[in-house]
Formats: C-alpha cells, sequence, structure tokens
C-alpha cells in the first residue's frame, strides 16, 4: 500500500540523481516505526571496529569507519540482505592519521581523516563507490570530526573540531569547511573570530570560552552538522561550547552563533538521578544547572517550517594539563546559595555529581554559587530559523530508559543515559526520530511530526556503546524497507534493523 502526493521543489531527476530529500515522493505508507527489530549484524572487531556508517543506494553498499588497527573504511555489500558480504576495505592510514567520518552522496564517498599530527589540518578523501578508485584528497581544517553533502550533493561539508595537544600547548582554530563539488571541489575554510567582540553577549546566555590561553577561534570545537533540506544552510554543534553556529553555504559565511544556556535540575521536569552510590535509581530535584553541549544534530521540517534536534551528550574538556571536571564534594560551596551543603556533598546525594570547575564563582570570593554541570540526559528540538527551543525531553527520555530495565547506575554521576547520535527518517511521509543511547546500549524512536510534542515510539537495543545511527528509507533500501543501522563503538559490530 502507498500513499501518493506529488512531487515538488525538486524534480524526479534531481531526486534520483543527487539524493534530494523531497518526502512528497511516493513511498511505503504502511510501516510501523514502532516496530523495529534486529534482522542482521556483522562483527568488523573489537573497540573502535565500527563507528559511522554511509550507504550508497546504487551500489548497496555500506561504507563504515574502522580505527580499530588502521584506519580503514570498511566496505560491505547489502545486495543480498540480510546476506551480508565484506568486500577489500578501503585503507586510508597512508593518507593522514584517524578516520573519523563518512557521507555518500552521488556515486561518491567523502572519508574526513585527520592529520598524523591532528592538531595540523586533515583532509576529505573522496571515493568512487563503484571502483573504490580515489577522485580526490581535498585539505581542510584540523580535526575534521564529522562530513556531510548536502541534499543537492553540491557542497561537503566537514565540521573541524580543532582539539588542542595534550599538554595544551598547541591549539588550532576550530572551524567550518565547505568544499564545492561542482568547482573542481574547491575549498573554503571558516573560522570563528569574528565573533570575539560578541563573546559577553554569548556567555551571558550560556556560551562557553575557556580554554587555557585560548583565542575565541581556537577555543571553538564544531563537532557535527546537519544541513537544510533546501541545501543553504549549514547548522554546526559546538559541543564543548555549548552552541550552535549558522552557515551560509552559498555565501561562504559564518552567519551566527546561538547560544543554549542551561537546563535546570532542580526542576521536577528535570528531575535527574546524580549518584552511583545510593543503590537505587531514583529522578529526583537537585540544585544543579547543566549546559546541554550537544553532539549531533539533525535537520528535519514540518509544514514548511525546519527544525533542528539535538542529542545533548555533554563533554567535558579533560587533558593533561587541564582537566575541568571536579566533583561536588571536593568544592566548596556558597553557604547562601547551598545552605545545606554538608548534606549535598554525601555521595548518596551530589557528592560524586562531576561539574565544571571553570564557572560558578559569581561573586569572585573562592566559593562556589552556582554549579554547571554536564549535557542534558536527553534530546532538544530547536527552531532551526529563529534558534528558539521548542522542545527539551526534560528527564521524560530516561524514564523510559528505567522503564525499559536498562539504566545504568554506574553513569549516575556522570552524564547518564549521554545520548550521542540522533537523525531523522521519514515513515509513511511522517519524521521519525533516533537518538542513540551510548551509556544503555540503545537507541530511542520518537515520532516528531508534532516537534513541540515528540512521542516515544520504542527503545531498540543495540551493540556496545552506538557512535553513528543511519537510517535508509525504504525507496533505497536493499530490499525495499525501510532500515536502520547502528554502528557501535565498544564492541565492533554493526546491527541492522527493520520493521516487522
Amino acid at each position: 500500500m502507498f500513499q501518493k502526493t506529488t512531487i515538488s521543489a525538486c524534480t524526479l531527476l534531481a531526486l534520483l540523481a543527487l539524493g534530494c530529500t523531497d518526502h512528497s515522493i511516493e513511498q511505503p505508507g504502511n510501516e510501523n516505526p514502532a516496530s523495529f527489530s534486529e534482522v542482521a549484524q556483522i562483527d568488523l572487531g573489537g573497540a573502535a571496529a565500527s563507528e559511522i556508517s554511509a550507504y550508497d543506494p546504487t551500489t548497496k553498499r555500506l561504507f563504515n569507519v574502522n580505527n580499530e588497527a588502521t584506519a580503514i573504511v570498511d566496505v560491505l555489500d547489502l545486495s543480498s540482505f540480510p546476506a551480508i558480504k565484506k568486500l577489500q576495505p578501503i585503507n586510508v592510514s597512508a593518507l593522514g592519521g584517524v578516520a573519523n567520518s563518512v557521507a555518500v552522496s552521488d556515486g561518491k564517498l567523502a572519508i574526513a581523516l585527520e592529520a598524523t599530527n591532528k592538531q595540523q589540518n586533515g583532509s576529505v578523501i573522496l571515493i568512487n563507490t563503484s571502483t573504490l578508485t580515489q577522485i580526490k584528497q581535498v585539505t581542510v581544517g584540523a580535526l575534521p570530526d564529522m562530513v556531510t553533502f548536502s541534499p543537492d550533493g553540491k557542497y561537503i561539508v566537514t565540521a573541524n573540531e580543532g582539539e588542542p595537544n595534550a599538554d595544551y600547548t598547541v591549539d588550532p582554530e576550530g572551524s567550518v569547511s565547505i568544499i564545492n563539488v561542482q568547482d573542481n571541489y574547491n575549498v573554503k575554510t571558516l573560522s570563528f573570530g569574528g565573533f570575539a567582540g560578541s563573546y559577553m553577549q554569548l556567555a551571558a546566555n550560556g556560551f562557553r570560552i575557556y580554554g587555557p590561553k585560548a583565542t575565541f577561534a581556537q577555543d571553538v570545537e564544531p563537532e557535527y552538522v546537519a544541513i537544510s533540506e533546501n541545501s543553504k544552510k549549514a547548522f554546526v554543534t559546538l559541543q564543548e561550547n555549548n552552541g550552535i553556529a549558522e552557515v551560509d553555504l552559498e555565501n561562504g559565511v559564518i552567519l551566527k552563533i546561538n547560544p543554549l544556556g542551561t537546563k535546570d535540575y532542580n526542576l521536577a521536569a528535570n528531575a535527574i538521578d546524580p549518584s552511583d552510590r545510593d543503590n537505587k535509581v531514583a529522578l529526583a530535584q537537585w540544585p544543579v544547572k547543566s549546559f546541554f553541549l550537544p553532539d549531533a544534530v539533525s535537520y528535519f521540517s514540518v509544514n514548511g517550517a525546519g527544525y533542528l534536534i539535538t542529542a545533548n551528550e555533554g563533554d567535558a574538556r579533560e587533558y593533561a594539563a587541564f582537566d575541568e571536571q571536579a566533583r561536588v564534594s571536593s568544592l566548596k560551596l556558597d553557604a547562601s546559595a547551598f545552605p545545606n551543603a554538608v548534606s549535598l556533598k554525601l555521595p548518596e546525594n551530589i557528592g560524586r555529581l562531576r561539574v565544571t570547575s571553570t564557572l560558578g564563582d559569581t561573586d569572585n570570593d573562592g566559593d562556589y554559587d552556582v554549579l554547571y554541570g554536564f549535557g542534558g540526559r536527553g534530546f532538544s528540538i530547536y527552531n532551526a530559523e529563529t534558534g528558539q527551543s521548542v522542545y527539551d525531553s526534560g528527564k521524560s527520555l530516561e524514564e523510559e530508559v528505567i522503564k525499559a530495565n536498562i539504566y545504568d547506575d554506574d553513569r549516575s554521576d556522570d552524564k547518564g543515559v549521554e545520548p550521542e547520535g540522533v537523525t531523522i527518517g521519514w515513515m509513511n511521509n511522517s519524521p521519525v526520530a533516533f537518538i542513540a543511547l551510548e551509556r544503555v546500549d540503545a537507541i530511542a524512536v520518537y515520532d516528531v511530526r508534532n516537534p513541540m510534542a515528540p512521542k516515544f515510539l520504542q527503545m531498540i537495543k543495540t551493540g556496545d556503546a552506538p557512535e553513528g545511527i543511519l537510517f535508509i528509507s525504504a525507496d533505497k533500501s536493499p530490499n525495499g524497507k525501510a532500515m536502520l543501522v547502528s554502528s557501535n563503538e565498544g564492541d565492533g559490530t554493526v546491527k541492522f534493523y527493520q520493521t516487522i
């Protein structure tokens, strides 16, 4: 059974050739997004053998980043799915350091490869998906952590994290690189130095610049990229900085930075379990504000309006020369702000909770007046045009994990379930969100037809530590059914799920 609508915005030719995400094409209309179950898997090795994947519908090949021993991209033939055939991998170790990400468009595979010295500029390797021969190697910024194509195939965009070295003596600028495929892969790399003058205003709304002796441009660390359906704008998470940058792809300009503020764990709707030493799983209110610090981001539209959905993992800076983390029990708390400080510091309360030591002494008197944590323990949805939050999952995501009896209390003092990956898939002409939860080895599935009120559908168990999740629509899938792919960093497996 099919739901038939007319093609708009993109011609059918462009849709087939360039992968434009126009969801008005004819799609299967009887798939139940609450009924995903595992139908196949493949083991590619141990830890770090399976991280991020991309699929080419023409060759029916899945490309998967594997850094267990050396920098390679595994090539999996899905043409006889559920049978999976492992082909000769693509070895890129001679071209740089670690491979971080892959993306596919129009017969081209893009591989984000950091330099052997990852503080130096990295590159994007372009491979023909059929012949597996190299097309081009393009220099981008330092430590390209994520790569993606625009829906129309015109641009390749990388988020260049620009992390410092261990002793924090070399700190490259974080940047975004835009590669114009149609202009002989001409590249333009954008840095964030132009926003330094706006820092006080950004900081007042929750944006962070705090690395030792770092300039604004050095401190910004782009993590992940989502691109609008019309291929005109990119939205880049700046994870450690707690913001999202908006980039004009056509003109090659960073338009603005949206600071994300904090999540108040003292509100009942945002309750958390902050202790791994209380011998129970119990969500409660605590006097902590936590930075969202999103990792992955995905773009989708509903009724003509664009939205961004973020996985609010949280990430602290932890280096040999600089570690911002501190347990609440080790901090001197202001007596007025925390009259019950002695009780709070107990390990069964928030004494074990990790917070940042870089903020919170608002009056500079040597004690902490506010406690700031890491991550949102859930996901958020923002209006892409205005940057305004329209929804946050509050405590509800962790409640679903607890109901499924898979919550890991050992991670309560850190960042809880740690939502890391997120993608949007279209099923029955409706958007469905998939959120990968690193610390409970699961994917949460939500109906997001109403971005202001997502509806929980299902919790899917994965391999150990799902890093990348990929949705393959029914019209591109090797067997004509929508497919969800989980690349699991902890155990090196790739798992495949389809609806019943």
